[in-house]
């Protein structure tokens, strides 16, 4: 079976622009009102928009920096409805307000993400590096409630805010979002500057852990763990513990079944400047939309293809019995080992190969 049969492209992200109004810690871009905007006219824009429809229908993320800092956003979003994409945006909420909603309605927009690292001002301030922050976003969530458009929740997390964890998901189920992603942080861009506030991998086994029994007695709010592929392992483990077998409900614009890591393998991430890359925090080009076509990148591109070949994964990752349904971050390996191939280096688990 092909490539373009079995990774099919089911949700991709474009970085419509570098700038953004905000400094967030962790920012996998480095994104700030000084940085370039990224080199898409608007007419190149559209053109991306058609490549890829030609090829597949994914949903497709405007995302940032700040996409609403972007003056021809809506008609970029309206052109990628008009040709059968399913339209996203993911912002910081710091812009949100019912003209912009209803212009965002109007274009097509179905979806849309805020950012949530804290359940105060006082913890989501300091990690988005900006005084009014956290009430921007409790600004905004209200502001898509009262438009009904549709959104979910994106939080971040790392030392600094691993204790909030808890109280972020509650305070994400009463903003009224579709669903709460817990953020397990890959540390790219600005985030460099922060590993040594990475979560252990003890307690990322034990924050994974309460993530599954949130979820199994969650009825209302979607839940998800993203950049955290180990917990596919983990829900098996649990369920077996259980006697029963682990179900996940899918949100429409989710990129759906139960896989960890699907870099490369139905979702991608288009930079500022045309180049495709793997997913959002693992910044190596397979090719630039400006120079090939989409469809050529994701079916013969050598790095898609070293991903997609789980045969190649070293260390723990390739004894690991739970291959097919983790794999590890790659984007975390290639930080901390410099190599994208090598095994998750915050997992804690010994396949039972090595465990005699």
């Amino acid at each position: 079976m092909g490539p373009e049969q079995r990774f099919i492209p089911k949700w991709i992200a474009w970085e419509t622009t570098e700038k953004c109004n905000l400094q967030c810690i962790h920012c996998r871009c480095s994104s700030d009102l000084s940085a370039p905007s990224g080199d898409f006219t608007t007419e190149e824009a559209l053109g991306m928009l058609d490549d890829i429809a030609s090829y597949c229908k994914p949903v497709m993320v405007l995302s940032g920096g700040e996409p609403l800092l972007r003056k021809d956003i809506f008609e970029i979003a309206k052109h990628g409805t008009e040709v059968g994409l399913k339209m996203a945006m993911a912002t910081n909420g710091v812009l949100v307000n019912d003209k912009r909603v209803a212009r965002m309605k109007d274009a097509g927009i179905r979806i849309c993400s805020l950012s949530l690292d804290g359940s105060t001002a006082e913890i989501h301030d300091d990690f988005r590096q900006q005084k009014g922050a956290f009430k921007a976003v409790m600004r905004a969530a209200e502001c898509f409630r009262r438009n009904n458009m549709d959104f979910l929740i994106n939080s971040s997390f790392t030392r600094r805010n691993q204790h909030d964890i808890e109280n972020v998901y509650r305070l994400a189920k009463k903003t009224g979002a579709m669903a709460w992603y817990m953020f397990m942080i890959v540390p790219t861009g600005r985030g460099e500057d922060i590993l040594s506030e990475l979560i252990t991998k003890e307690d990322y086994e034990e924050i994974l852990k309460w993530h599954y029994r949130t979820e199994q007695n969650e009825e209302d709010l979607l839940m998800r763990p993203t950049c955290a592929p180990h917990y596919y392992r983990i829900t098996l483990q649990e369920a077996k513990k259980e006697g029963k077998n682990y179900e996940r409900r899918n949100l429409t614009f989710s990129t759906g079944g139960n896989k960890g890591c699907i870099a490369a393998q139905s979702i991608c991430f288009i930079d500022c400047f045309g180049n495709v890359n793997p997913c959002s925090y693992f910044p190596v080009s397979a090719g630039n939309i400006k120079e090939t076509p989409f469809k050529e990148i994701w079916e013969n591109s050598p790095l898609f293809k070293d991903l997609r070949s789980f045969e190649k994964y070293k260390g723990k990752c390739g004894k690991c019995e739970y291959i097919n349904v983790c794999g590890g971050c790659r984007a975390r390996a290639r930080v901390i080992y410099g190599d994208y191939l090598a095994e998750e280096p915050f997992c804690s688990y010994r396949p039972s190969s090595d465990q005699g």
